[in-house]
């Protein structure tokens, strides 16, 4: 009997991208996640005395700086040889874009895998036969798996690969291949990289895992990070299980304000939602963009005070749960009830506005028109690194439209409203 651990996509010292930094956030803890969850994978491997650690790829999140999150992984992996764990590691599509880590040795228990073909290697004592073949470039498009050695007669065979499968939305394209393929290779488990959701996709023989990564890195990659410790006997999977590594968590909270007719009454709900996700994350910071959706009353001062909002949920925080808890992002997504009063609209400086909005309102082609041609121009003009990555914007794409002038006439509402309050 042996045991292993499968991670994947660790993305070392990865970058904060379109984050709200504020006074008060903790902004030192989240820079340094990837390399606590690092630490913690090593304690497990220790801690659980396994034979090997595998590791699918994107160890690195592209193209580095200087050498520090080079040195910190040599010596994580260091401390693993101490205690006599192998390390196997393949390169992915981010690190196939980093040139400096290929400039240091890795220390005498890590080996990783050749990127010109692939290969086997071989634990006697332990009848185990890695397979692995590692990215030789950013975009490999070729199914490498189609080219892996024929199973070692009498071990227990692994794969590894860093892939998309059979493609992912969120995920760009590389050395794809099916399920099916897999399976019939032979081998008895796969390990694999690249999707950052983790997926058990067969059970046995073989077993084919997506573990995830190790720590979320955005809003979009909420829920439990970690790796696959699995336990061996006899040449077949007795247990596979998921054990988390992070060290913060990201929630994405949805507030149903339809109730409340006041915004106090919505931060108090949300109060409530977000102490529930704290307690959830036992001990982890917690990360949480906030959506306030719903038909309510307090829509018009929400929106038209946004920023003294934004500004009230982060103090709010601040004082409930100090540095456990970070507002990621305050996001208003409410209407007001259609019934709602507009009296106050004065009709002589706003009736041609109101008219065209009408107008708008009911002719989608129109409207639709409208905003392509003007967010076009706007999306052009875009820095580079906006129009990338999981979290890309692309303007002339959204649907902005009917929801767009539902909030225009309640922000007007509010605004004219203020002008009108004595001084």
């Amino acid at each position: 009997m042996f045991k292993f651990i499968h991670a994947a996509d660790i993305h070392l010292d990865s970058p904060l991208r379109r984050l709200e930094r504020y006074e008060g956030a903790p902004v030192a803890r989240i820079r340094d996640a990837s390399r606590r969850a690092l630490v913690n994978l090593v304690k497990l491997a220790v801690a659980e005395e396994v034979s090997f650690v595998l590791i699918a790829g994107d160890l690195y999140d592209g193209d580095l700086d200087d050498y520090s999150a080079l040195l910190f992984f040599s010596s994580q992996m260091a401390e693993l040889g101490r205690h006599g764990i192998r390390v196997f590691l393949i390169r992915g599509n981010h690190d196939a874009a980093n040139h400096m880590s290929r400039s240091l040795d890795l220390p005498d228990n890590v080996h990783l895998f050749s990127e010109t073909r692939s290969e086997t290697i071989c634990l006697d004592s332990i009848q185990v036969a890695v397979h692995g073949q590692s990215f030789a470039m950013r975009e490999v498009r070729e199914n490498l798996a189609a080219s892996y050695p024929d199973p070692v007669p009498g071990f227990f065979n692994i794969g590894m690969l860093h892939t998309s499968l059979q493609g992912s939305d969120r995920h760009d394209t590389y050395a794809p291949c099916t399920l099916d393929h897999l399976r019939q290779r032979g081998y008895d488990y796969w390990a694999l990289g690249h999707i950052h959701q983790r997926q058990l996709l067969h059970e046995s023989r073989p077993a084919v895992v997506f573990p995830g990564n190790i720590q979320g890195r955005n809003v979009r990659e909420t829920g439990p990070k970690g790796c696959h410790l699995i336990e061996v006997e006899y040449n077949q999977v007795r247990t596979n299980a998921f054990h988390p590594l992070d060290v913060m968590r990201w929630e994405w909270l949805k507030i149903d304000a339809g109730g409340c007719t006041q915004p106090e009454e919505v931060l108090d709900v949300s109060r409530i939602q977000i102490e529930d996700c704290v307690q959830e994350s036992q001990g982890r910071l917690l990360a949480v963009r906030v959506e306030i959706t719903g038909i309510t009353q307090a829509h018009a001062d929400l929106v038209g005070r946004r920023e003294h909002w934004l500004n009230q949920f982060r103090s709010d925080c601040l004082s409930s749960f100090g540095q456990e808890c970070w507002l990621e992002s305050l996001r208003l997504n409410t209407a007001l009830p259609p019934d709602d009063p507009l009296e106050s609209l004065p009709e002589d400086a706003l009736e041609q506005l109101r008219q065209v909005i009408t107008e708008l309102a009911s002719d989608e082609t129109r409207l639709s028109n409208l905003l392509e041609k003007e967010m076009r121009l706007l999306d052009r003009r875009l820095p580079s690194a906006m129009r990338i990555g999981d979290e890309a914007l692309h303007l002339v794409k959204c649907q902005f439209g009917q929801p767009l002038l539902g909030r225009v006439l309640p922000l007007l509402t509010h605004l004219q409203n203020a002008t009108r309050e004595p001084s």
